[in-house]
């Protein structure tokens, strides 16, 4: 008889031990895909094109406002403001319905927060421009030193009208005034 009770003594430990293993992966699933649904990545205009995301999905879209590409439009009653988002690399057309920050400027850096619709277009909720001359977002810097296209080293960020030159299409011998390759 010591042995039985021994034995479901044990089992009743092994038991609880997989309930609460089982509990406790129920609830850093739960945990995870909650945090995954509201997480937001960056990416640049040359990462969208390379690596598409869902069209559902939301990001964080960031780089450069090319010169001349900025357009402002009225549907009914409400603004939409039309410009391209350039890492030097790749640029996409961004559409976005409301009124711009005050801050924002053709050949300035940018964040658009929205998601990618069927025709290729981004489509921005929201748009954060810089907040001075030298301020250029974090994840933008890092795009656009990856790209190639500016090394701090070498001084400030290319200006607006480099950045139509790197955006050309091949044939032309783009180079951009900060040192970039």
């Amino acid at each position: 008889m010591v042995k039985s009770s021994a034995l479901s003594r044990k089992t009743k430990r092994l038991w609880i031990v997989i309930v609460c293993a089982v509990c406790l992966a129920a609830a850093a699933f739960l945990m995870l895909r909650a945090f995954s649904s509201s997480i937001m990545f960056f990416m640049a205009p040359s990462q969208v094109r390379e690596h598409p995301p869902a069209l559902s999905r939301q990001f964080r879209l960031g780089g450069m406002v090319v010169a001349g590409s900025f357009h402002k439009k009225t549907v009914g009653q409400h603004p939409l403001a039309l410009f391209d988002v350039t890492d030097g690399q790749a640029a996409i057309t961004v559409h976005y319905s409301g009124i711009l920050p005050d801050l924002f400027r053709e050949g300035q850096s940018v964040v658009a927060l929205g998601h990618m619709d069927k025709d290729g277009t981004f489509a921005a909720e929201t748009v954060l421009a810089k907040h001075d001359e030298t301020y250029m977002p974090k994840e933008v810097a890092e795009a656009l030193k990856k790209s190639g296209k500016w090394d701090p080293r070498f001084g400030p960020p290319p200006d607006a009208a480099s950045w139509n030159k790197m955006t050309e299409p091949a044939g032309s011998s783009p180079t951009p005034k900060a040192g970039g390759s």
